[in-house]
């Protein structure tokens, strides 16, 4: 759930450019050409980056129904294409995403809501297998935060803003603020972010681990596509099965954490890519994974 700066129809096209040597897609299952608030492009040398830039200006990127629904599918399909090692999911300068569209929610009720399962397609985001990494400039309110956070890896440009607002219009985060704000940055913060409804900079949201990394605005894009350029070198099997540990110890004890984690690293040992990596290592030569 969420709050927005500015709410309107939502009709314009960008282009967007990068440095980076970009294609359109042509493996995904999602139709490129009928997209309204989005734009999907693989990105770097080796084209084995997944971009998916939010395209709603005019509302600072407010996640409407439309969008939620285009952004789950286009990292749906860059999950299931095999040329994709990471992904990326950025906004524009002035905004990540403002928050949630407050008019479409302006007349629903707690029973439509339990009927439809308000905000509940959000929760697809987090399942996907493949690493993603948000490219964070301006807003990241309400909604737009939540969508971060959803995210595996934040990167920040140094004049992002983040916040969990919700409080200011009467009701509370409903897409993860209160719970995954807590296990990055601790209980008192999390309290303070939402209860105040205060924004919070992108060098505070670094101090408090929120993010990993800050960069200047222009340069964060390239960054954060360097990084998934970087994941997308190794094993996308064994990537996934350190996502899959790493994402366990927010459900669990730290007993249950280190059992998991000792069962997946004994589980590599059944892949021909560890074998492959150790080898090369051995061998001091650059290993050639095959996904198995």
């Amino acid at each position: 759930m969420a709050i927005f700066l500015r709410s309107s129809v939502c009709k314009s096209k960008l282009i967007f450019s990068l440095s980076k040597i970009v294609t359109p897609i042509t493996s995904m299952k999602l139709s490129t050409c009928n997209l309204e608030y989005i734009i999907t492009e693989k990105v770097g040398e080796k084209q084995n980056v997944g971009l998916v830039k939010l395209n709603r200006p005019k509302a600072l990127n407010a996640l409407c129904d439309g969008l939620v629904t285009e952004l789950t599918e286009a990292v749906s399909a860059y999950d299931a294409d095999d040329s994709i090692g990471a992904i990326v999911v950025t906004g524009s300068e002035r905004a990540f995403a403002a928050g949630a569209d407050i008019k479409e929610m302006l007349d629903k009720t707690y029973s439509t809501n339990l009927k439809i399962g308000l905000l509940k397609q959000w929760d697809n985001l987090s399942k996907c297998k493949k690493p993603v990494i948000a490219a964070v400039n301006g807003f990241a309110l309400g909604g737009g935060c939540e969508l971060a956070m959803m995210c595996d890896i934040i990167y920040a440009g140094e004049k992002a803003k983040f916040g969990q607002p919700e409080i200011v219009i009467g009701t509370i985060p409903g897409a993860g603020g209160t719970q995954r704000m807590i296990r990055s940055c601790g209980k008192s913060f999390a309290m303070e972010v939402c209860l105040s409804g205060n924004q919070i900079s992108a060098q505070e949201a670094l101090s408090r681990g929120l993010v990993s990394k800050v960069f200047p605005p222009e340069k964060l894009v390239d960054e954060a596509i360097k990084l998934a350029e970087k994941i997308s070198e190794h094993s996308p099997l064994i990537v996934a099965l350190c996502k899959e540990s790493v994402n366990y110890a927010y459900e669990s004890s730290l007993s249950q954490g280190l059992q998991f984690e000792k069962k997946s690293f004994y589980g590599t040992f059944a892949t021909d890519d560890r074998k492959e990596g150790m080898t090369a290592f051995i061998e001091k030569r650059k290993p050639n994974f095959s996904n198995n």
